[in-house]
């Protein structure tokens, strides 16, 4: 039976409503695209809302706060005896080793792929390469390692995985199969996914989905050293080391304030004796426990540091020690507010007259990454639809649009949106441009497809909200080979 968090006012756990009104404010002020927060102090909800189509009960992509579960998977198994945290990391995949092993990485441990400090200069493998399905491991061991491990950070996602790999190598259990029981059923996380490799091990870096409110159960869980419902779950000298700092940070990777407090075992340490599992984009499990305090996060966004930013300054810095006086006029407008959180699509005209011209005809696109061959735009009452087409005798993929408001659909136009439940509207910003605006919103990305009709030639413009490198995609030309469909 699933485990729920307590429900309280602002005012009786010490936070004035009106404060977390103004950091709601400032949220959407900061960015567009947050997708849900919990404010849990005491043990128990203070706030939360999420910005619909976002809901309670939807999972979102937490990209690298994946790690600090990473991190958690390889506590218990120390704490099973299936490894130490000073076992050499080659130890555990002799067949995977170079030949030749060089000193530094012989002497590269466990806690070294904890801390990020394995003695690498760079990070080891590339965002893409880490989707190709290649052997990973072999990868990974034959990287040169510049320096003797644990003298700097550097923060390196490929070390994650390998921690998955070494659960996986001493379990026999992915680390989905090996938290079921010891972490998400007594925390009443329904069974989570977690992308794994061609070999079934989970990416442990990133590709876990979850839920807001298992997000914060988890921040309580460290917050409270473990123990749920008068159980302990983790050891206390496992969340005491891995919430503490094992290597210091520095400017290196981020120079701002909460980035340069240094890292714990997968865990970022912050400002006001803070600690955070923390993934790009908005992605936010912050602890704070002098002030017994829990936030949770998720989000499609850039700047993260204003949004601890904003966090310290208008909700720490405004929490009492004890309850305040009750509210209930704030708290009714809070209470309206947080459920009138929504993703807004963009704002323009809604038609044009040059639709019924363009209905149902085929465009062949010249070169672009997509892989797309043709395209096609279908226009309706309520909207209309973008079809396309890779490769010959592939089925056509199609996403949905309204007309200036949202549309619900999946995805299936990019392999890593398929399946993915988003909304998507259009809107003519001038007669001959069609924008689509499209929302993958229990992931990061927000997406905006430009077509340019003012030419003989298609222009398609591609851009996206958030990215790990650039965010405009190109622009690609398409010529018209087909008429209406009509």
């Amino acid at each position: 039976m699933e485990q729920t968090l307590e429900r309280a006012t602002p005012e009786s756990l010490g936070i004035p409503a009106s404060a977390i009104l103004e950091w709601v404010d400032e949220l959407e002020r900061i960015a567009p695209d947050f997708h849900s927060l919990m404010i849990v102090r005491h043990g128990r909800v203070a706030a939360e809302g999420w910005w619909a189509p976002n809901a309670p009960e939807l999972s979102h992509a937490l990209f690298s706060v994946s790690k600090s579960f990473t991190s958690t998977a390889v506590g218990l198994a120390i704490a099973e005896g299936h490894f130490g945290l000073d076992d050499p990391v080659v130890s555990f995949f002799p067949a995977e080793a170079p030949a030749q092993i060089s000193p530094n990485l012989a002497a590269m441990r466990v806690r070294h792929l904890l801390a990020m400090c394995t003695g690498h200069d760079q990070q080891t493998v590339d965002g893409a390469d880490l989707d190709d399905g290649a052997d990973l491991i072999r990868r990974f061991l034959s990287f040169p390692v510049a320096d003797p491990p644990g003298t700097r950070f550097i923060y390196n996602t490929p070390a994650s995985y390998m921690l998955s790999a070494i659960v996986q190598t001493r379990t026999g259990l992915n680390l989905v199969d090996y938290l079921q029981p010891r972490l998400f059923e007594p925390l009443g996380i329904a069974r989570p996914t977690w992308e794994a490799d061609s070999r079934g091990i989970s990416m442990g870096g990133f590709g876990l989905r979850l839920r807001t409110e298992d997000l914060a159960r988890f921040g309580q869980l460290y917050l409270q050293k473990g123990v749920w419902g008068g159980k302990r779950l983790l050891p206390a000298e496992w969340i005491e080391a891995a919430t503490s700092v094992q290597i210091d940070t520095g400017p290196i990777l981020n120079p701002n304030p909460d980035w340069i407090q240094g890292y714990g075992f997968q865990f970022w340490r912050g400002r006001h004796d803070s600690y955070r599992a923390d993934g790009a984009f908005g992605q936010l499990c912050v602890v704070v426990p002098g002030a017994d305090l829990v936030v949770a996060m998720t989000a499609g966004i850039g700047p993260m540091h204003l949004v601890l930013e904003a966090l310290w300054n208008l909700i720490l810095a405004r929490l009492a020690p004890g309850s305040l006086p009750e509210n209930p006029a704030t708290q009714r407008v809070l209470a309206s507010r947080l459920a009138g959180l929504r993703l807004t699509p963009q704002s323009a005209a809604v038609a044009s007259p040059i639709e019924a011209d363009l209905h149902g005809v085929e465009f062949r696109v010249g070169p672009n990454p997509f892989r797309i061959d043709t395209l096609r735009l279908e226009f309706s009452p309520r909207g209309g639809q973008l079809v396309v087409r890779s490769g010959a005798g592939r089925r056509p993929r199609a996403v949905k649009f309204g007309r200036g408001a949202w549309r619900r659909g999946k995805s299936a136009l990019v392999p890593r949106w398929r399946g993915q439940p988003l909304v998507a509207s259009g809107v003519w910003p001038r007669p001959d441009c069609l924008d689509l605006d499209v929302c993958v919103y229990t992931d990061a990305l927000r997406a905006k497809f430009s077509f340019d009709f003012s030419e003989p030639r298609l222009r398609l413009a591609v851009s996206v909200s958030v990215a790990f490198g650039p965010t405009d995609l190109g622009v690609f030309e398409a010529d018209r080979v087909g008429g209406a469909t009509r």
